[in-house]
Parts: C-alpha cells; sequence; structure tokens
C-alpha cells in the first residue's frame, strides 16, 4: 500500500517496460475487496507460520516485486522462495521464477490471472501458482510439469488444501476464508 492508500501494478511484459520504467511510472488500480485482503491476509499468517516453523524458506505478501525478466515485472498477492533458493531474493523483490506464486480472483482480474499470468508463469518457470477465489471460496492449486500447468488440486466448500510444496500442511478453507 503506498503512503495514498493507492494500491499500484503495471505488467511490464506487453508494453517493452524495464523494471526501471516500472518504478518509474505505476499506474493506479483500485484498492482489493474486504473478502480479497481477509484470504490474503489468512493465507500468509497460515503459511508463514509453517514455513518459518519447519525453516523451509520465506513468504512473501504483495506489493512485493517479482522481477521475471529485466521487461516482466509482476505483483502477486503471496510469493514463496524455498530456503536452497533464497539467492533470488533481493531487497527490491524476487529476481527469477519463486516457487509459489498466488494470486487471488476478483471480477477484474480472474481472466488475466487464470489465462494470461498462468500462461507467462509456466513460461517463466514458476513451479506452483495457485488462485484463490473468495467469492466461491475454491482454490486451484497448479503444479508445472514439462512447462505446463497442471491442475494438482481444486478444493472448496468445508475441504482442505493440502499442497506437495508444503509436506504436511492442511489448509482449511473454512479458515483461509474466515
Amino acid at each position: 500500500m503506498s503512503e495514498a492508500g493507492t494500491r499500484y501494478s503495471v505488467e511490464t511484459g506487453r508494453s517493452g517496460l524495464t523494471y526501471a520504467d516500472y518504478c518509474a511510472m505505476l499506474f493506479a488500480e483500485p484498492s482489493p475487496r474486504r473478502a480479497h485482503q481477509n484470504a490474503v491476509g489468512n493465507l500468509f499468517a497460515i503459511l508463514h507460520a509453517h514455513v518459518r516453523a519447519h525453516g523451509l524458506g520465506e513468504v512473501y505478501v504483495a506489493p512485493f516485486d517479482v522481477i521475471l525478466d529485466p521487461r516482466t515485472t509482476v505483483v502477486p498477492d503471496l510469493v514463496f522462495v524455498v530456503r536452497d533458493r533464497l539467492e533470488i531474493v533481493a531487497e527490491r523483490g524476487v529476481e527469477g521464477a519463486p516457487d509459489l506464486l498466488v494470486e487471488v480472483l476478483s471480477p477484474g482480474t480472474a481472466r488475466r490471472d487464470r489465462v494470461r499470468k498462468l500462461n507467462a508463469y509456466a513460461r517463466y518457470g514458476v513451479r506452483h501458482y495457485w488462485l484463490l477465489d473468495p467469492e466461491a471460496k475454491t482454490v486451484e492449486a497448479f503444479e508445472l510439469v514439462d512447462g505446463a500447468y497442471r491442475l494438482a488440486a481444486a478444493v472448496g466448500g468445508d475441504d482442505e488444501l493440502r499442497p506437495g510444496v508444503f509436506p504436511g500442511l492442511a489448509i482449511s478453507l473454512p479458515i483461509l476464508f474466515a
């Protein structure tokens, strides 16, 4: 959140902007809705506690830049990098493909998150990609297999997500979307 309380985002891939351009010229978007913020906050709390307790790596919540290449910068809702790859985490953000990116769907971003970002994240080698839908109270977890995502889990209702990227973790959807 910026000082003025506005969330900023720009997709640099299509425009040919570099990271420096991105930093110099940002476009304002409306702030996420309450359900979005609750889902992101709850997921961060769950993952942060598990990752820290087991020494698995580091979890970051937006806004935190992910610089996939000099002309492609994204700001996903949540980022995870495994301990053995923490060298890609710099002060300005993650420089390279993290191990997990999470996007929380909203009516204005759902198509972009399900198509453009999914394809871009696969192309750059992001191993895991999750889509949270706070309206439907569902989670879709994708794993990168042979350069493309395959749906590893789709859960909703009172189910639990048991993600392979976090051994021993069960994420209760009622708690996630509380």
